[in-house]
């Protein structure tokens, strides 16, 4: 949930001219609520929920919450509203989950390439791989999942890798 590769990105995607969605947890709007209406002056934002959960190991009221809290904190600080966009966090989904999100009305957006980068190069993950990963995965309407924050080492692999991507 950290902010630590926002400017980075921001400057590669306007110096590129490349559009982005960023799927912005509730927590992070609130503790770093300059980056988020950064990102969202940038592109469009979407809900990850408040504190990025298993959703499915939640009960549907402590569900809703996440979500609704989450877009409470988005657009108060990004001025933006997130909804229809969301994404699970983890990727943890069921039908009753899946369910539960539609019924608040969002749609889930997923992804097809995980770059990896959030493991940090101490997990063993170089730019190089990163960029493997995404060139391996390309088609047209790809979703690529980057992640702004550090990983556990302090590496921003994804920001680095992300002018070779584009």
């Amino acid at each position: 949930s950290g902010a630590e590769a926002v400017q980075s990105v921001i400057a590669t995607l306007t110096r590129e001219h490349v559009p982005a969605t960023f799927f912005l947890t509730g927590e992070f709007a609130d503790l770093h609520p300059s980056s988020a209406a950064a990102l969202a002056q940038h592109g469009l934002v979407g809900d990850h929920t408040y504190t990025h959960p298993h959703l499915p190991q939640l009960s549907l009221a402590a569900l809703q919450r996440e979500v609704t809290s989450a877009r409470s904190s988005i657009l108060r600080v990004t001025g933006q509203d997130p909804k229809p966009l969301f994404r699970f966090p983890f990727g943890d989904y069921t039908g009753a989950t899946l369910a539960a999100v539609n019924g608040l009305g969002y749609v889930a957006v997923g992804w097809t390439v995980d770059t990896l980068g959030w493991k940090g190069r101490a997990a063993g993950i170089s730019v190089v791989q990163v960029v493997d990963r995404v060139a391996a995965a390309r088609v047209p309407g790809a979703i690529v999942l980057m992640h702004l924050g550090a990983a556990p080492d302090g590496s921003t692999l994804d920001a680095d890798a992300l002018p070779t991507i584009i």
